[in-house]
């Protein structure tokens, strides 16, 4: 299967960047290599992108995609939490960009036995790394009924929580929960029927929070923003796009504390706490998907792009 995934808030990522040719940039997120291909386009002799990814189908599939630009291109797999470890072992210390897209991308969701997709019926397993050891399958079978209660709950923002839990514990206590079409079941009956006709796909909201659960994306996310903050030379620009609202309340509260740092109490005439501005957001709302990308890809619906500056 083709790595296919179209990059959502490409034009307005790559406008945000502001690519200057001699720079050195970082694709954090390097999926199929859709916004790395415009960077590296923009690219001279003197300047270098450094994609990352855990994925190992996303490295192959990048690498074919920017084979034309050479040694303009380094790709590395690993996560992005690692990113400045990554690249100081590549004598490189300051960048002048970076990118993060967190969707998932078209090609997880649709290669069936990566198990990402409660549209089909596979194995459990929703990994972003395949070498790590914790699948959808182990939380399913294993969480405690309240550690899945506040997974669901507070990563698929569902209602039905609670009800959920309780049926896949019960399930489990008969024989393991296999496959996505196990789970799938299970989910459906623990939602009012009159619910599932208006709400979208029963499944949707549980199979992300598994998903997030599994991969540690919002733990990744929030333990990484001030490092890539840090990363940047002055006046690089940190873009992230991000696809639940969760992740974009952990962007949005790193992104002002990062502005405004101190930590000293309103009635303090000078702050003592010694804090510094690391620079500035250049977008106060989020960017949004225009009607025609809208139109043309219909999993960019919640996509939201916030940008940060570090400071001159």
């Amino acid at each position: 299967m083709v790595f296919d995934h179209i990059s959502v808030l490409l034009n307005e990522t790559i406008d945000a960047l502001q690519v200057k040719s001699d720079g050195i940039y970082v694709d954090g997120t390097l999926g199929g290599g859709g916004h790395s291909y415009h960077i590296a386009e923009r690219l001279g002799a003197n300047g270098h992108l450094y994609g990352i990814d855990q994925d190992d189908a996303a490295i192959q599939a990048a690498g074919e995609r920017l084979q034309e630009f050479g040694d303009k291109v380094t790709i590395i797999r690993d996560n992005y939490r690692n990113a400045k470890n990554a690249l100081a072992s590549r004598g490189i210390g300051k960048v002048d960009g970076i990118i993060l897209d967190l969707g998932v991308s078209s090609y997880q969701l649709d290669t069936i036995e990566r198990g990402f997709s409660y549209r089909y019926d596979t194995v459990l397993d929703m990994r972003m790394d395949k070498r790590q050891t914790l699948t959808a399958k182990e939380i399913v079978n294993e969480y405690s009924e309240m550690e899945l209660f506040h997974m669901i709950k507070d990563y698929g923002e569902d209602q039905f929580a609670k009800n959920i839990a309780k049926h896949i514990v019960r399930a489990r206590a008969e024989k393991p929960i296999e496959t996505t079409g196990e789970l799938n079941e299970l989910i459906k009956a623990a939602i009012p029927a009159k619910m599932r006709v208006t709400g979208g796909h029963p499944s949707k909201k549980t199979f992300q929070a598994i998903r997030i659960e599994c991969n540690k994306e919002l733990e990744v996310l929030r333990d990484s923003l001030d490092e890539l903050i840090w990363m940047l030379s002055p006046g690089g620009r940190l873009c992230i796009i991000t696809f639940h609202s969760l992740e974009d309340r952990i962007v949005k509260t790193a992104f002002r504390r990062n502005e405004n740092p101190c930590t000293c109490p309103p009635d303090f005439p000078v702050c003592v706490c010694g804090k510094v501005p690391q620079g500035k957001v250049i977008t106060r709302k989020p960017i949004l998907p225009g009607e025609e990308e809208l139109a043309v890809n219909k999993r960019s619906k919640s996509a939201k792009l916030r940008v940060f500056q570090k400071a001159e």
